[in-house]
């Protein structure tokens, strides 16, 4: 399925988006921004799940995002964040204009080079570029399985996290950080997740329902999670930190 297809699966679902898809620990805010700084752009920030981490660590925070039915949902929990629909590519923004720019569970979807050159753009120069992506625990057995289901063909890879790299173009690598966190999930809830999923917006509603019975089939099998309606899903948050060179 091409990439376009499945990114463009998001741009309705705003409110799913902010009930069911999981937030970020702060621990994150803190390991790009562990200083206030002036301003920061939360670039793709969808219904703003990590913009949140960002207002009180600077004076001012934009939300750049080109769904309009995520940015309701941003701005009417976060009024005081200024809010623009834009693509990572094209940014209305002056040049040298911002100290970060944080990317949260999106940069796969941009096209990097143009989006590298428009975050170097509004960076002013020695600006923070954090890039950072929840993903499963490689412990939590149960939670591989299904996300092998909405992504069979990356199996035990997560595809997200390789779309950052020591090497991205008008920037220096600073450092990765994993940070573990949980959170107590309802059985109906994590389904529901998936369902904000892209392979599983994207695909047809036979092939939807054969793989919300998969995931039911894994949480009925696995000994931490079979006859629950809640458990513990752990989690990592992979951070990329880089600096506009």
């Amino acid at each position: 399925m091409q990439k376009q297809q499945l990114a463009k699966s998001f741009e309705s679902i705003g409110e799913e988006y902010d009930r069911f898809r999981p937030g970020f620990p702060d621990a994150a805010a803190a390991e790009i921004l562990p200083a206030r700084v002036g301003s920061v752009v939360d670039l793709g920030a969808g219904t703003g799940k990590f913009t949140q981490r960002l207002v009180m660590r600077a004076a001012r925070v934009v939300a750049v995002e080109p769904s309009v039915a995520m940015l309701d949902v941003l701005r009417a929990k976060l009024p005081d964040v200024e809010a623009i629909v834009a693509g990572a590519e094209s940014m209305p923004l002056p040049d040298s204009s911002v100290d970060a720019v944080t990317v949260a569970q999106a940069f796969h979807w941009f096209d990097r080079e143009p989006a590298c050159a428009e975050i170097a753009r509004v960076l002013v120069p020695g600006g923070t570029l954090g890039l950072l992506w929840n993903h499963s625990d490689p412990d939590c057995a149960w939670d591989r399985a299904c996300h092998r289901v909405a992504h069979p063909a990356v199996a035990e890879k997560d595809a997200t996290t390789d779309s950052a790299a020591e090497e991205l173009p008008g920037f220096t690598f600073e450092r990765h950080t994993e940070i573990a966190w949980s959170e107590r999930i309802t059985r109906a809830d994590y389904i529901a997740r998936w369902l904000t999923v892209s392979s599983f917006l994207a695909a047809d509603e036979s092939t939807r329902a054969d793989m919300i019975a998969q995931v039911e089939a894994i949480l009925d099998a696995d000994p931490q999670t079979a006859g629950q309606s809640q458990f513990a899903l752990p989690m990592r948050t992979a951070v990329f930190i880089y600096t506009a060179s």
